[in-house]
């Protein structure tokens, strides 16, 4: 079941559960509800009652039992006692409605109207209109979906009108129901004799919604009429039968009337029938979008876009601008042309059709340049056919074949081809290419409309010349820079295809202001026109070719003299008469640069004369070697890129520039570029010789200088790198195309004494990789049409019982082929056996075997297609009980019966087959898919489609979407509609009678769809007398004629039988056809027959030309559908090799080195074996210069490197060996063999000067002795090497490394966190290389000593490791710098009183933090430096031995800072905003990392190291002095002056001395009077605690 079949059914099920419940009609059971008969709740149901002709009491009673209901469902018991006198009442008042309905029914035949309705309204005050149809009208207006199932509309739209007592559908005529449906509320199939219980059952609810004198008698008696008309149709649609419960129809009205429907509460459930309507509405509009997911949708081709495809009477193809093939589809929504756009596309398309076509019609010597105007008229029918009549290549091709070659009544011998298939393809693209130009000229224009101008130029010079989309974009931008003050808010110079509506808000888009527009609008402008002439004049002079139109002005004055009255008269405000001049330049350039004419043949000259230049980059001179596969163009020197049209080389070059290793320019020669600049110059320049006109004309000169230099340039180039991409991608597109076209373009492979196109049937063997103790042998039989019969598998050939079962498959499906494949060498093995066992050799003392006769051939099978559809879904759903080894060999099997077929089953997967093993990648996949879906296209309609075996036939249906008219959406609904209609068609009239397709897809695709006929089919042909012979089968049916040429091949088959037309006047119009068909010597017939003669007279009577036709029905008539492919070919030895083994030609070629397992060793040879499986040799003499192999020969098992020296491939005898010889003997190895070859413009020079730098360095590298150290931390890596070795290792692990600067340095490389490594820089004063040790003394930053590794590592790399861990572990720090800043934010914005601060790692500069801190609301963040040392935290130079020192040093130092910035005028200090606080020019930021340079260490302590002090020596507390030990030759904020303390901070005078020189920190003491001291003036509090 399909897809489509199966969701209908579902929907249909949903509906036809659902329909019956969407307007519940609530109907009352109780008594005593029922004894009233005209009362109830309202419309609006706001319960007020007024009585006709019940009693106040029972009115009572009906409001009390009302609201138990509707309160908590209770029914009083006292109701159940007068349910006698009650039910005996409801019948006499039942029958008395019965009656007066039935009375005023003649009179209310009319319903009334809407203006009636309203009428009532406004007179009673009440609402009268019917609750349903206000639901229904609503929902209408709702905007629900317009899509709504049959049923729902039959219910929901039917009238008084459409529905009757006679459209009543006899239920005796419906289908039966399943028995559930006896408690649907809708009852049909019962006699119109129970109106009166229908009645009934409608009054009941009406009963609810009538007020008592609110409404008109007339109106309820409407309403009522409404509700049984509603009923009545419910009851015809949707209504159950009775019967089916085994009791008559008046037995179940009791049950109704004791029990109810079902629906008798559903008033009291609280949903709303405008709700429950609403509901039943969106149900009943369900589409596939509400049931399967987009993907699937999309998938399955059922999207709305699809829908259009298959309904619109165009070829699939034709309404797509992507591939059908493509999963991400793109409709082409382009109008057709007109005869005139026609006319003029050809003269548009005709130039572009190739270099052959420009040598043999447009030269004057060319072969076949008389005929130019005949080409140019096919090329205009071929666009007609095209872009008017919708008609495909393959139609044009084989159908209108005539009109494409040239034609002389004359002399119609002499006849010569015009277009050929390929050029029909390519006017294809070209008219696409035109439309879409045509379009946007369109849209160009009515953008110059709407600006309202009158512009001579556009006008007279660019609107009718503009040839390109190129020229289009460039006078959008010319009109867009020239009327950009004239533009509306509405006018967008753009090519949108959507429309904007009318009404949608529209948005002020961006507005980007150039200094060309400032320019523009001051009054520089005028200053530019003061030049002279304008810019639009210039052009026309420099195309006029040296003959000025335009004159130009003269000035008396001189530049700067003219320029000066355009200054501004405010002297502070003027501006030098030379940046005036240069603006002025600046205006005029840009307009000469953005000119559509001048950029035009600026494109036209980097087509013709554009060079390009290729260097590498730092990185693409260490990656491309001279086995690159860019090594080519590496140092490729001003190439013409004519030369790169058809290569592919243009396409490696701008890959390599977009990875990176490549800088790629685009230039026009100097000779070209000043040849350029100097026509311009004459152009632009006056010819008066006075000093004012020269130096006017140096201005012009520079004018166009810059307009070369900025705009025509920069434009051109960037064009042409575009323009030579798309080139390539086609050139290479259509290399892959040919390709794919040989492969495909083959008949079924034909065994001997096969006819052409006749199949075979297939025995396809693998023993995929080959391991007989993992892999078995799978045979798969598959008959002549593709349908696999029978799957066997052996564990092996070589026992007797296998070999037995082997021949035992062999007689009993006598297979006309055997097609071998794998994945391994070991392949030919399993071919060479089965080739022993079919033709087993002669063996004299024994008898010949009874099956020697099984002349069966063997042979291989390229399989690159059979293993993707071995790993396909398809295979998987087709073969699920298949091994995947038994999938492929199905491939092979139908591969070598059609290779179109299983190309064509690829579908999108096509591209992973490889057609160019190089360049195949870079083209896009959309347009390889595009070309190669056109040959496929090609193919196909050559060969025809059986469309009846489409039907029947999944596989083969696989090539019908390449038919001219369709692809895969209009080619499943065919063949869904011929289902529909039995499976088979008879002939292919049937197409338009029965309307399978429409009108343009079968002139498209009649020709290529045959209708196989039989010899029995034609027996009903001989009858006569019959005027219809629609459901006849048709000879011609089966032929390659056009069904618009019948009458042709049944004029031509009469004549060649010589009979009359009385002769067969009542037979069957194709019997003649049938006849010579049939005849023996049909061949001799018709070639009595003057076609020539025959096409001329059709020609001079009808102007037809037919003559190709006729050719083509000749050929038809004596073999239909007759082979037009090639034969078969088959893998030849390097084919197979590749495909078992992978190696091509160029990997096992002569001299190639390879490594080698040695497997066997022989006196005279060693047996080896290549990784991909080959085995070969190598002679004793020629693996070693001694002859006493036992020297120096390899072991078993040894892998060793060896040189190719033959190649031995022959496919007969399935041998595949190399013979080799010893690395260390080859003589005439190629040391190059392997490298690519330079291109002809190759840069010598600067290829020789980079080899030299490269060179040099690998030779400073091998002469630089690398240093080991004994200690088990010690890795020979380089910086980076050791980064990514401590990326995974905790925090504080240590690498130690070799130094670059020397074998006195040792690096030690350590883990601060993650991501932040410190390079220590460690100085041995006396190595001891001999011992690969240390020195006894290791210093670090000029002040550190440690005896050895070890103490270096646990007392400065450990004990900064722990003080990081400490700081990180504080409450306020923070991982990141935002994460920091957003905390201090936070807080500020909570605790507006109070001041903040936080830690941060500093990732930029290993072993420091940031302290930032903000002190009020509204303040910025300052940031201050924290260094981490082995013995302290160094805030600035104030060392701090514990993180709770160091916030109350950073507290003192604030509030100092404070105190003194308010002195100094409140200056901020160290800058604000999270700055380094000030530098001072030439200094840097103190314990800065150095620039890491390559093979160099970083010095984290940035400076030189001073003399290394004493390990107890008191620390100097100067920061920036010359002791100090954060940075000693810098300070980190203002110049280096240092005070008594070392203080040199701005605004800050020092702070107090260090009562005690040798601590570290500030005294406790000293740091508590000070806290003191400020104690109530500043808010910050020490300890951390207070206002902090």
């Amino acid at each position: 079941m399909s897809f489509e079949d199966d969701f209908s059914m579902t929907l249909d099920g949903q509906v036809e559960q659902d329909v019956p419940m969407a307007e519940p009609e609530p109907v009352t059971n109780d008594p005593v509800a029922n004894d009233n008969d005209e009362e109830g709740p309202d419309e609006e149901g706001e319960g007020k009652r007024l009585s006709d002709d019940s009693s106040e009491e029972e009115e009572d009673d009906d409001a009390d039992a009302e609201r138990e209901v509707r309160e908590g469902f209770i029914v009083d018991e006292d109701d159940e006692e007068e349910e006698d006198d009650e039910e005996e009442r409801r019948r006499q008042r039942k029958k008395r409605r019965k009656h007066h309905k039935r009375r005023r029914r003649e009179e209310m035949e009319e319903d009334l109207d809407e203006d009636d309705l309203e009428l009532l309204e406004e007179n009673t005050g009440g609402r009268v209109r019917s609750r349903q149809l206000t639901r229904l009208r609503r929902g209408r207006d709702s905007g629900s979906p317009e899509a709504s199932s049959s049923r729902r509309k039959t219910v929901v739209e039917s009238s008084d009108e459409g529905i009757d007592e006679d459209n009543i559908i006899d239920p005796r005529s419906r289908k039966q129901h399943d028995i559930r449906d006896i408690w649907n509320d809708e009852r049909a199939g019962r006699d119109d004799d129970d109106e009166g219980d229908m009645d009934d059952f409608i009054e009941y609810e009406e009963e609810e919604e009538e007020g008592a004198g609110a409404m008109a008698e007339e109106e309820r008696e409407a309403r009522r009429r409404e509700r049984r008309r509603r009923e009545k149709e419910r009851r015809k649609v949707f209504g159950s039968r009775p019967e089916l419960t085994g009791m008559d129809a008046n037995t179940w009205d009791e049950i109704q009337e004791v029990f109810g429907d079902g629906h008798d509460y559903d008033w009291a459930l609280g949903e709303s029938d405008e709700e429950g309507i609403m509901e039943e509405t969106l149900k009943s509009d369900m589409k596939y979008q509400d049931v399967f997911e987009p993907s699937v949708i999309r998938a399955r081709l059922l999207t709305e876009d699809d829908d259009l495809i298959r309904a619109q009477d165009v070829p699939e193809r034709m309404q797509l601008a992507t591939s059908t093939l493509s999963t991400n589809f793109t409709m082409s929504l382009a109008e057709p042309l007109t005869q005139d756009e026609c006319q003029d596309a050809a003269s548009w398309v005709t130039p572009r059709l190739g270099k052959a076509k420009e040598r043999d019609f447009f030269r004057a010597d060319g072969v076949a340049h008389h005929l130019l105007g005949e080409l140019v008229q096919a090329v205009t029918r071929v666009l007609e056919y095209l872009f008017i009549q919708t008609l495909e290549v393959p139609y044009i091709l084989v159908h209108r074949r005539d009109y494409l070659w040239s034609f002389n009544p004359q002399n119609i011998r002499a006849r010569q081809e015009l277009l050929n298939l390929e050029d029909l393809w390519r006017i294809y693209n070209l008219g696409q290419k035109y439309r879409s130009l045509l379009q946007r000229r369109k849209a160009m224009h009515a953008i110059y409309k709407k600006l309202n101008v009158t512009d001579e130029y556009y006008e007279e010079r660019l609107r009718d010349r503009v040839e390109s989309v190129e020229g289009v974009a460039d006078i959008s931008q010319w009109l867009a820079l020239k009327y950009k003050a004239q533009q509306k808010d509405s006018v967008i110079l753009g090519f949108d295809d959507d429309d904007e509506r009318a009404g949608d808000k529209k948005h002020k888009l961006p507005n980007r202001t150039s200094a060309y527009d400032i320019a523009k609008r001051s009054v520089i402008s005028k200053l530019a026109d003061g030049f002279g002439i304008k810019p639009h004049e210039v052009v026309q002079n420099f195309l006029a070719g040296g003959q000025n139109l335009h004159f130009v002005e003269d000035h008396d004055l001189a530049p700067a003299v003219y320029a000066e009255q355009f200054a501004d008269p405010d002297e502070t405000k003027a501006v030098p008469a030379e940046d005036l001049l240069r603006q002025a330049r600046m205006i005029i350039a840009t307009e000469l640069g953005y000119d559509p004419l001048l950029r035009e043949y600026v494109r036209d000259q980097f087509k013709q004369h554009a060079q390009i230049s290729c260097t590498p980059t730092d990185r693409g001179k260490i990656k491309i070697d001279q086995f690159h596969a860019y090594y080519n163009f590496k140092y490729l020197l001003n190439k013409p890129v004519t030369e790169m049209l058809d290569t592919t080389q243009i396409l490696n070059i701008l890959t390599a520039e977009n990875d990176h290793l490549l800088h790629v320019s685009i230039f026009l020669p100097i000779d070209v570029k000043q040849d350029l600049q100097h026509r311009l110059t004459e152009a632009y320049s006056s010819d008066s010789f006075s000093d004012a006109a020269k130096a006017w004309n140096d201005e012009r000169s520079l004018v166009v200088q810059e307009a070369v230099e900025k705009h025509l340039l920069t434009s051109g180039s960037k064009w042409l790198r575009e323009f030579l991409r798309e080139e390539a991608e086609d050139n290479l597109a259509r290399r892959c195309a040919i390709v794919l076209h040989e492969r495909i373009n083959v008949a079924p492979y034909r065994p001997p004494g096969f006819e052409e196109g006749q199949c075979p049937s297939v025995l396809a063997v693998s023993w995929g990789k080959g391991d007989p103790r993992k892999d078995e042998i799978n045979m798969v039989f598959v008959d002549d049409e593709g349908r696999m019969r029978e799957h066997a598998l052996l564990e092996n050939l070589t026992d007797a019982d296998n070999e037995t079962s082997f021949r035992d498959l062999l007689k009993r499906r006598r297979p006309d082929v055997v097609v071998v494949g794998g994945f391994s060498i070991s392949t030919t093995y399993l071919a060479k056996r089965i080739k022993e066992i079919l033709k087993p050799a002669p063996n004299p003392d024994e008898p010949p075997p009874n099956d020697q006769s099984l002349e069966i051939p063997v042979i291989y099978m390229t399989d690159d297609v059979a293993q993707l559809f071995q790993h396909s879904s398809r295979a998987a759903d087709e073969f699920t009980f298949l091994p995947l080894v038994g999938r492929y060999c199905v491939g092979l099997a139908r591969y070598t019966q059609s290779p179109l077929n299983e190309f064509a089953a690829l579908s999108t997967d096509i591209t992973a087959i490889t057609f160019d093993e190089e360049s195949q990648p870079l083209i896009p996949k959309e347009k390889l898919l595009i070309a190669l879906e056109r040959v496929l296209v090609d193919v196909v309609n050559r060969v025809g489609v059986d469309i009846n075996r489409c039907v029947i036939d999944n596989y083969y249906s696989h090539i019908l979407p390449y038919v001219a008219g369709f692809g895969p959406r209009k080619a499943s609904a065919l063949v869904k509609k011929i289902h529909g209609l039995g499976g088979t068609l008879v002939n292919r009239e049937q197409f338009i009678k029965s309307s399978i397709l429409t009108t343009r897809i079968f002139l498209n695709a009649a020709g290529f769809l045959r209708i196989i006929q039989n010899d029995d089919d034609y027996k009903d042909n001989r009858r006569s007398g019959r005027d219809d012979y629609s459901n006849l089968p048709d000879p011609l049916d089966d032929t390659r004629i056009h069904p618009e040429d019948y009458e042709l091949a049944r004029k031509m088959a009469t004549d060649a039988l010589e009979l009359d037309e009385e002769d067969v006047h009542d037979e069957h119009p194709s019997h003649v056809v049938e006849v010579l068909m049939k005849d023996g010597d049909n061949t001799k017939k018709l070639d009595e027959l003057n076609l020539d003669e025959f096409a001329v007279n059709m020609y001079e009577t009808n102007q037809d030309i037919k003559r190709w036709t006729l050719t083509l029905i000749r050929s038809e008539l004596l073999k239909p559908f007759g082979e037009a492919r090639k034969p078969f070919k088959l893998p030849d030895q390097w084919d197979v090799l590749t495909m078992l083994t992978g190696e091509t030609q160029a990997t096992i070629r002569h001299g190639v080195m390879v490594t080698v397992k040695v497997l066997r060793i022989t006196p005279s040879s060693i047996l080896v074996r290549l990784d991909s499986g080959i085995e070969g040799t190598i002679e004793v003499e020629k693996f070693s210069d001694d002859s006493n192999v036992h020297q120096k020969q390899p072991s078993k098992g040894d892998f060793v490197n060896a040189v190719i020296s033959d190649v031995k491939a022959d496919l007969e005898e399935d041998i595949f060996s190399v013979k080799l010889q010893s690395k260390n003997a080859g003589n005439d190895v190629d040391d190059h063999i392997r490298a690519k070859p330079t291109d002809d413009h190759w840069n010598y020079i600067q290829a020789n000067r980079d080899e030299e730098l490269v060179q040099r360095k690998k030779r400073a590298d091998v002469n630089k002795a690398r240093r080991v150290i004994k200690h088990p931390n010690f890795h020979n890596l380089n910086s980076s090497q050791a980064e990514a070795f401590l990326e995974k290792q905790h925090s504080g692990d240590v690498v130690i490394r070799p130094s670059s600067k020397g074998r006195n340095h040792i690096a030690v490389t350590w883990k601060v966190a993650d991501g932040v490594y410190q390079h220590v820089d460690v100085l041995d004063t006396n190595p001891d290389p001999a011992t690969q040790g240390v020195g006894t003394q290791l210093i670090v930053d000029g002040k550190y000593e440690f005896s050895d590794l070890d103490e270096l590592i646990v007392n400065h790399v450990k004990a900064m490791s722990r003080r990081v861990e400490e700081l990180m572990a504080h409450e306020k720090f923070k991982k990141s710098d935002n994460e920091l800043e957003k905390f201090l934010i936070d807080f500020v914005k909570m605790h507006p009183a109070k001041s903040i601060y936080g830690f941060s790692l500093n990732r930029k500069r290993p072993g420091h933090f940031n302290l930032s801190f903000l002190a009020k609301k509204g303040s910025t963040i300052q940031t201050w430096p924290v260094r981490v040392a082995p013995e302290a935290y160094y805030l600035f130079d104030a060392a701090s031995v514990s993180v709770a020192e160091l916030c109350d040093a950073f507290k003192v130092r604030h509030l100092h800072e404070s105190q003194n910035m308010g002195a100094a005028g409140s200056k901020t200090p160290y800058g604000a905003g999270r700055m380094t606080p000030g530098r001072t020019p030439g200094y840097t930021t103190p314990g800065r990392m150095s620039v890491r340079q390559p093979a160099r260490t970083p010095n984290p302590y940035a400076g030189p190291a001073p003399v290394p002090a004493p390990q107890n020596a008191p620390l100097a507390s100067t920061y920036g002095g010359a002791s100090s030990s954060y940075a000693p030759s810098t300070s980190y904020g203002a110049a280096s002056t240092p005070g008594p303390a070392g203080w040199n901070t701005p605004a800050f005078g020092g702070p107090p001395p260090n009562p005690q020189g040798d601590a570290p920190g500030m005294h406790p003491s000293r740091r508590a009077a000070i806290l003191g001291q400020s104690s109530g003036s500043s808010g910050w509090e020490p300890g951390g605690g207070g206002r902090w």
